[in-house]
């Protein structure tokens, strides 16, 4: 009778299946591309399975609405921007960030070096095209007054997102918002070398590009930990072996795999944060009162009400 009932428990453990792993819901900034790279080759070599996550990473119908999708708890995380953060808190959604994945910023002012264009002080009088009123402005606003101009000795001019095409054609003089490791290898590329000058070498307090949001009521939950501790642990492997992770990366990303996206990928690898879940509540306070400062949000809000260190999973 024993050896019955032990028979029928193993059967009935074979018939059941393996633990599932925890779902966990990621919502991208952009189309795949290679800022996330630790994303992709976390997933591709099987490192969030081994942490018994599964991590499914949804690129968005449109780049504004992952914020707000994990604030109306529609998602578990969201790829997001530190000086978007800001803007958030200060409208008053419930949202904190709880990882770093890009811990420079990307953003930079360009020009062609065919230009004349050789310090922020000769864009006095000069056309600049922007994509995003608000913060562009702001950074450019800054920038120029490292060279004693402001946005008076500029003509701005929405160019909506045609930053390259905009500069080759001649129709503006610069640039704002232009990701250093995209649109520099674009001009490049076409022929048309680019120069960059960087917010954070000129007035603008240096920043988290790109971070990851969750709910702030959700900030306990212990999968998000894991999935930052299985990032970090992508990204040192992916700094270590770039050839081999670009490999993994355009096997899954096939139409991803042309010059510029190679020449982004080494741009990028130095920029993505080796810790992901740490915090420098420093950077946040002081980007917090340049925000303030610029008219872009109405009060500095305390660092922990906008950021978090994850607790290690014990």
């Amino acid at each position: 009778m024993l050896r019955m009932l032990v028979f029928s428990l193993v059967m009935l453990a074979m018939s059941l299946p393996a633990n599932a792993a925890d779902k966990l819901t990621v919502l991208l900034d952009w189309f795949v591309n290679p800022d996330h790279a630790a994303l992709i080759v976390a997933r591709e070599r099987g490192m969030y399975e081994q942490a018994g996550l599964e991590v499914e990473l949804v690129p968005p119908a449109d780049p504004s609405a992952p914020p707000r999708l994990v604030a109306a708890g529609q998602a578990d995380l969201a790829i997001s921007y530190q000086p978007q953060l800001h803007v958030q808190i200060d409208e008053g959604l419930p949202l904190m960030r709880v990882g770093t994945l890009a811990e420079t910023p990307l953003n930079s002012l360009v020009v062609l070096q065919s230009s004349g264009i050789d310090s922020i002080a000769d864009l006095k009088g000069k056309t600049v095209g922007f994509s995003v009123g608000g913060f562009e402005d702001a950074v450019l606003g800054a920038m120029l007054k490292t060279a004693g101009l402001s946005l008076d000795d500029v003509k701005l001019v929405n160019i909506n997102f045609a930053l390259s095409p905009s500069l080759i054609t001649g129709n503006v003089d610069a640039v704002i918002g232009a990701f250093r490791n995209f649109e520099l290898n674009q001009l490049d590329i076409e022929g048309h070398p680019g120069k960059a000058f960087y917010p954070e070498e000129n007035g603008v307090p240096v920043y988290d590009e790109l971070i990851l949001v969750a709910h702030k009521d959700r900030t306990s939950d212990a999968r998000l930990r894991r999935f930052l501790d299985v990032t970090e642990e992508a990204t040192l492997w992916l700094t270590n072996h770039p050839d081999a992770a670009w490999g993994l990366f355009v096997k899954a990303h096939p139409d991803l795999d042309n010059e510029l996206n190679r020449r982004a990928w080494l741009d990028t690898l130095p920029r993505l944060a080796k810790r992901p879940a740490a915090l420098d509540t420093g950077r946040y306070d002081r980007f917090g009162h340049f925000m303030k400062a610029s008219g872009l949000i109405r009060e500095v809000a305390p660092v922990d009400g906008l950021a978090v260190e994850l607790a290690p999973v014990q």
